[in-house]
């Protein structure tokens, strides 16, 4: 859901950003989204049934300029196989919103369509956050 929120979030400011997602574990490995997300996604305009599930590669710490963990247990799991010398920052989504400071994103994957629906609102608050703050760094590396 937050790959495709994201791209959305992007695309709505004129962005030009490369943008995949990754999971740290390997047992949904080339498998789509879960049903209910495919769901919650389309009923928002947004359609991720062609995503594929992956894992996180070393040369994903090199190839991105920030890689954005949903909860704390992601977060550390991409810190423990993050190479010293990779260059990608590792945040939170909800970092980029104002008093979400380290606040994770539920998973609603045990829970019923109610509980995609608030991951879903959430995601969408911290992809705009982060999509406007990536606008802002941008404009701040243009030349004037």
């Amino acid at each position: 859901m937050a790959e495709g929120a994201f791209r959305a979030a992007v695309a709505t400011r004129g962005l030009e950003v490369m943008v995949d997602s990754a999971g740290t574990a390997s047992y949904h490995i080339g498998h789509a989204p879960d049903p209910r997300a495919v769901a919650v996604a389309g009923r928002n305009g947004i359609d991720i049934s062609g995503q594929q599930a992956r894992q996180v590669e070393r040369d994903d710490f090199y190839r991105f300029t920030h890689i954005i963990a949903l909860d704390r247990a992601n977060l550390e799991g991409l810190r423990s196989k993050a190479p010293r010398d990779g260059t990608a920052r590792l945040a939170m989504l909800m970092d980029a919103v104002d008093g979400c400071r380290g606040q994770p994103v539920a998973d609603p994957y045990y829970g019923d369509a109610a509980a995609f629906e608030k991951a879903w609102a959430d995601i969408v608050l911290g992809t705009r956050a982060w999509a406007d703050r990536l606008a802002s760094e941008s404009a701040l590396r243009q030349p004037v």
